[in-house]
This record gives C-alpha cells, sequence and structure tokens, in this order.
C-alpha cells in the first residue's frame, strides 16, 4: 500500500524573484538583439527552468515581427508556453518548434499549472491524458517537479489517485482576455445584484409578515381583554341577582314561620278569650249580673 505525500515548498518568494530577475536579463538582451541571436534568446527562455512567465517576452515588438517571417513557429511555440497546454502541442506539432525532453517537460509543468487554476482535486486519469503519460510513477515525478519548482503546492493521494491542490502560480493572460474577464466580472455583478434585490423582497415580505403578525396579536390580545370584562360583569350581574332571591327568600320564611313562645312551644289563644277579649274591648262598662237568690248588698 503506497502512502500520501505532501509537497510544498517553503521558499515561494525566493524562487520568484530569481525568476522575474532572471526573465528581465531575457528581456533586456532580447531588445537589442536580431536575426538568429534573437532566436537563440527564444530557445534559452524555453529552456530556462525557473521562467514560467512570458508576457514581458512577448510584448516586445521585435518578438512580435517574427509573427509573418520564416521564423513564425518561434512565436507560436512561445505563445504556446505562454497560454497553451501539452496537449495542444501534441495535436498540431508542425505548428510549433521541435520541443526538447526539457522544453517538453516544462510544458507538461504548465499544463498542471493550467489544470490547477480550474479545479483544485485533479485526478490522475485526467493528467495521464493531458500529459500522455501512460506510466503513474513517471506522472507522480512530474508532478512533484512541479512542485519543487514552486508552480503549484499540493499533496498526492496515491491509494484514491487524485492530486490535491493547495496553490497554483497564475499565467500570462491571453490578449483580448482581459474583455471577457470584464464581461465575467460584468455577469458576477448582475447576478449579485439580482441576488440583493431577491434578498430585499424577502426583507420586505418578512417584515411585512412580521407586522401582520404583531397586529394580530395585538387584536387577539385586546378580544381577550374585552371577553374577560364581559365575563367579570356577567359574573356579577349573577352574584348580585343570587344576593336578591337569597333575600326574598329568607324574608318569605319569615313570614311563614310560627310564633314561638318561651320554652320554644307554640302558643295558640283559646278562641273564647279572643272572642272574651273583643266582646269586652266593644262594652267596657258593663258589670257581670248578680246571680239569682241573692242579696244585693250594694243597693
Amino acid at each position: 500500500m503506497t502512502q500520501d505525500i505532501l509537497m510544498k515548498n517553503d521558499e515561494p518568494t525566493t524562487t520568484n524573484d530569481a525568476s522575474r530577475n532572471q526573465l528581465k536579463q531575457y528581456c533586456a538582451t532580447a531588445k537589442s538583439s536580431i536575426g538568429t541571436q534573437l532566436l537563440d534568446v527564444v530557445r534559452q527562455v524555453l529552456e530556462a527552468p525557473s521562467i514560467y512567465v512570458f508576457g514581458e517576452l512577448l510584448a516586445l515588438p521585435n518578438i512580435q515581427e517574427l509573427k509573418d517571417g520564416i521564423h513564425s513557429k518561434y512565436l507560436n511555440t512561445l505563445n504556446l508556453f505562454a497560454y497553451g497546454t501539452y496537449k495542444q502541442y501534441r495535436q498540431q506539432p508542425g505548428e510549433y518548434l521541435e520541443l526538447t525532453a526539457t522544453m517538453q517537460k516544462k510544458l507538461q509543468h504548465l499544463t498542471i499549472v493550467s489544470l490547477a487554476i480550474k479545479n483544485k482535486c485533479i485526478p490522475y486519469e485526467v493528467l495521464l491524458e493531458e500529459l500522455e503519460i501512460n506510466n503513474v510513477r513517471h506522472l507522480e515525478d512530474v508532478i512533484i517537479e512541479a512542485i519543487y519548482a514552486d508552480i503549484i503546492h499540493g499533496k498526492l493521494f496515491q491509494n484514491n489517485r487524485f492530486l490535491e491542490i493547495d496553490y497554483a502560480q497564475g499565467r500570462d493572460i491571453p490578449p483580448g482576455y482581459t474583455s471577457k474577464i470584464a464581461q465575467t466580472l460584468s455577469q458576477w455583478v448582475e447576478s449579485c445584484d439580482a441576488i440583493s434585490n431577491c434578498i430585499d423582497m424577502q426583507i420586505t415580505r418578512a417584515n411585512s409578515e412580521k407586522a401582520r403578525g404583531l397586529k394580530n396579536k395585538d387584536h387577539i390580545e385586546q378580544e381577550i381583554i374585552n371577553l374577560k370584562k364581559v365575563l367579570k360583569t356577567q359574573i356579577s350581574d349573577n352574584d348580585d341577582s343570587m344576593q336578591i332571591d337569597t333575600r326574598e327568600s329568607s324574608s318569605l320564611d319569615l313570614r311563614r314561620k310560627p310564633f314561638k313562645t318561651k320554652g320554644s312551644r307554640l302558643h295558640h289563644a283559646p278562641m273564647d278569650v279572643l272572642q272574651y277579649g273583643a266582646s269586652h274591648r266593644t262594652n267596657p262598662a258593663k258589670k257581670p249580673e248578680a246571680p239569682s237568690g241573692s242579696m244585693n248588698y250594694l243597693n
């Protein structure tokens, strides 16, 4: 079973500075060169192991003059290393210079950079196809060389057969590509505006729903308060009615209740006493008659 390999160059700044300084020297030489000397400068740049950007050299007028002459392959090859891939070279080898082994490996490194810019996890199958390599061990050697060249940082997952990219050096921007970048950025801005408008609409809708919910809550709370008042009033009225009924019932009970004398015995006056009392009250001056045969000592 193989091990995963983490590859990272710890001194990228020094390498990049040296590469820029070396490219400036080649550019200075190319400015004052013509003919075969200029072609030699182009070959030296393509062979140089530390140079992976070529925009400054391509911008020189005498380099661009190679386009229409018999040495157009030099300019084509320089453009290939600046913007192209190894697969493009293999598809039309007649359009370019015949590459040395060093040039081919350098172009393969640049191809890995192009793939790394587009995808942070590159399967071995893709790398094998793009680099036209049949041996996995050879592929891993090329990847490790690219990492030590400080144009990529990453990790080889040998068991899962893919390369994970942590860093990739940028490549030269093709002529006219800036307009595509501007168009892409413009589309991105439009998408951001559309998303922002959608978010604003959602916020407005959410605030509206919140306000409606608060209004409904206040309405329900007020209805509850009103209902409590009604229930309280009804309970109070019922209590008053019950008290009135109780008093009336007590009054009737008292009227119906018989008179009680001392000792809790009912007292009913005899009818003759009542009648006597009534007649006595009617004739108060009448004296009782004396019994017959008796003497009237009063006379």
